[in-house]
């Protein structure tokens, strides 16, 4: 109180500056603690980096010299190993991986010959695929020969191959007046012959542009049955259309061996009892030149296999035995009655599952299949045999047995609508929406959601250009071993490279017909088991969420062996998973001599998925020592 009893008031002023500084003075002490923290935390930069910082991978600089794949302009590399740690289904220990014998150099798991011997030879069942039992799995790299060179860069590659790659000259000698392959000095050279095309593929590719339209973009997607080296489907690229070559492991040692080397895709595969591992109208022609198959035996069934297979309206090409059996009956070795016999009863096969014979010219003979059944399903009052099948397991194909019947077309209007809806032309098809998607016959992915997968790839790949010299020819032959809608095989269409696109048959939405549709190529495949091919085939393989999807299913570690196997040496993976699960991709990975780094999300350093970029290092067997 006041002298006078009054009470005391204080200066408003002064009040309002002692709060400011208060303020003001908490604040900064604030900043302050938060600049020595980050001075504190940051890396030292000096020459005299401590060991601490040196073991934890934080000296980016130093490390990209140990490893091909980081002296590219990249994001940095995280490092997480001191912090996270995950146990999954992998009993093997983390010790490096030894070399395998040189006998396994061109090791096919489910395709051994030795194997294969167990089985029933009845439809060629010995070289359907046969996996290794548990006890004949093996935990070691598949070695190159000892002179492995990097494979010549496309397009050269269509033409030339190192023979120290595949040290084969058999099929130089067998088909040596065929044309399909030649030895040249320490090359292979691939004049594009062919048994029934002696001029050449290109020349033969071009009778056959006389008689239907390959460069209308109408036909964009192809299938090759029993393909030799490929070059029907090496030449067909420069039309832009792009085929799916398949061939046995057979007497003609490694032919889609040379294929894949040359660049060109490629699976090993039979007509045997089982269907061919692709869905329901998948493509827009199918060809047959001298391939061997019994096409009206066994009452049509593999051509009715070729009709499941085969778009509406699509094409099947035949040359070779029976076609023009009067001129060639006698080189073929084969009475006239028989030629012809086998002509008639295919004639009367593609008769009974409503093809159109467009045209007999030459060398060749072409069927149509119709736009849509209509037409057939009211014949079956008349033909009563092969009948329409009843179940709706049309594109089911992994280790399914081949039907009888015919596979059924989607219900039309009217008898000009294309069954399934009518494709864009290419290359319009790659980015326009499926009408596997558009009609709903995919649950959950809408139009909406397909255009956005796009743009996500879009994103994604312009992140790899970061990591990955897409552009410099390195790449050729692409696998995704988790294709979804083909986004990443979309994105990449400016690039020198063919994608192949790999869908579960266990996936919940099968999405495989929707990405031949956009005219992109795929199959069907566990990765519980090896892939159908011989190693060193592929030069990039992306794997978005696989682990994610198999480590409760399979052992991991043998899924990476098998990515091993077929990574040709220094090529290149990529790998999509959250950061604790790439650790343990990371640790195997380092075991089998690969060069890794773990890199942000393309979003941003938020993301909880997180990028892992390997390179598999070069290395080679040992020469085996000559006995004599």
């Amino acid at each position: 109180m006041g002298k006078d009893g009054s009470p005391k008031h204080y200066n408003q002023f002064d009040s309002k500056r002692n709060r400011l500084t208060w303020i003001f003075g908490v604040s900064g002490l604030c900043i302050l603690s938060y600049i020595m923290g980050s001075w504190k935390n940051a890396p030292y930069t000096s020459n005299n980096q401590s060991d601490t910082y040196s073991k934890v991978g934080c000296d980016v600089a130093s490390t990209s010299q140990s490893s091909s794949s980081e002296t590219l302009s990249s994001p940095s590399t995280l490092d997480f190993s001191s912090h996270h740690h995950i146990e999954i289904n992998n009993p093997s220990a983390m010790q490096d991986f030894p070399p395998c014998d040189m006998k396994f150099s061109e090791y096919t798991p489910c395709q051994d010959q030795v194997r294969g011997r167990r089985f029933d030879r009845n439809m060629l069942k010995y070289r359907e695929r046969h996996c290794p039992t548990k006890d004949e799995l093996i935990y070691c790299l598949i070695p190159a020969p000892p002179k492995y060179k990097t494979p010549f860069k496309w397009p050269q590659s269509r033409d030339y191959a190192w023979y120290d790659n595949i040290p084969h000259k058999e099929l130089s000698i067998e088909k040596a007046i065929q044309n399909w392959i030649q030895v040249e000095g320490d090359k292979f050279r691939f004049p594009g012959g062919g048994t029934m095309f002696p001029r050449g593929a290109d020349a033969y590719i071009d009778d056959i542009n006389e008689l239907i339209p390959l460069k209308s973009g109408n036909i964009r997607t192809a299938i090759d049955t029993g393909c030799g080296v490929a070059s029907w489907g090496a030449y067909l690229l420069k039309r832009d259309i792009i085929a799916m070559s398949f061939a046995p492991r057979d007497t003609h040692e490694a032919q889609v061996q040379f294929a894949l080397e040359r660049g060109v895709p490629a699976m090993i595969g039979i007509m045997g009892s089982q269907r061919i591992p692709y869905p329901a109208r998948a493509f827009d022609m199918a060809h047959c030149s001298r391939c061997l198959i019994p096409w009206g035996k066994l009452d049509g069934m593999y051509l009715i296999e070729v009709d499941r297979v085969l778009k509406p309206g699509g094409y099947w090409i035949l040359s070779g035995p029976p076609i023009r059996w009067k001129t060639y009956w006698r080189g073929w070795e084969r009475t006239e009655e028989d030629l012809k016999q086998e002509q008639d009863e295919i004639e009367e096969v593609a008769k009974s599952i409503c093809w159109k014979k467009v045209i007999e010219k030459g060398d060749l003979a072409i069927w149509q299949k119709p736009l849509n059944h209509k037409e057939c399903i009211q014949s079956r009052r008349v033909i009563k045999t092969p009948h329409i099948c009843q179940s709706d397991n049309h594109d089911m194909a992994w280790y399914t047995d081949m039907e009888k019947c015919i596979t059924p077309l989607p219900e039309v209007s009217s008898s000009d609508q294309v069954a399934g809806g009518a494709l864009e032309k290419w290359p319009s098809r790659a980015f326009a929406t499926p009408p596997r998607i558009s009609s709903g016959s995919i649950p959950t992915i809408t139009p909406e959601i397909f255009q956005k997968d796009n743009d996500l790839w879009r994103d994604r790949v312009a992140h790899y250009k970061h990591v990955l010299p897409l552009q410099q020819g390195k790449y050729r032959n692409v696998m995704d071993m988790n294709a979804h809608l083909g986004g990443f095989a979309a994105a990449l269409l400016k690039y020198p490279v063919w994608v192949m696109n790999v869908v579960s048959p266990n996936s919940d939405h099968d999405t495989l017909g929707a990405i031949y549709e956009r005219g992109f190529i795929g199959t069907y495949h566990d990765w519980c088991e090896a892939f159908s091919t011989y190693p060193r085939t592929y030069d990039l393989i992306h794997a978005g969420g696989v682990f994610n999807i198999y480590q409760d299913r399979c052992n991991i570690t043998l899924i990476l062996l098998e990515m091993d196997r077929i990574l040709r040496p220094e090529g290149s993976a990529i790998f999509r998973e959250p950061v604790e699960l790439l650790l343990k991709i990371k640790s195997i990975t380092e075991a089998m001599k690969w060069n890794s780094k773990i890199i942000d999300h393309e979003s941003g350093p938020f993301n909880p998925e997180k990028i892992l970029v390997a390179d598999k290092t070069y290395w080679t067997g040992q020469a085996t020592p000559d006995k004599n």
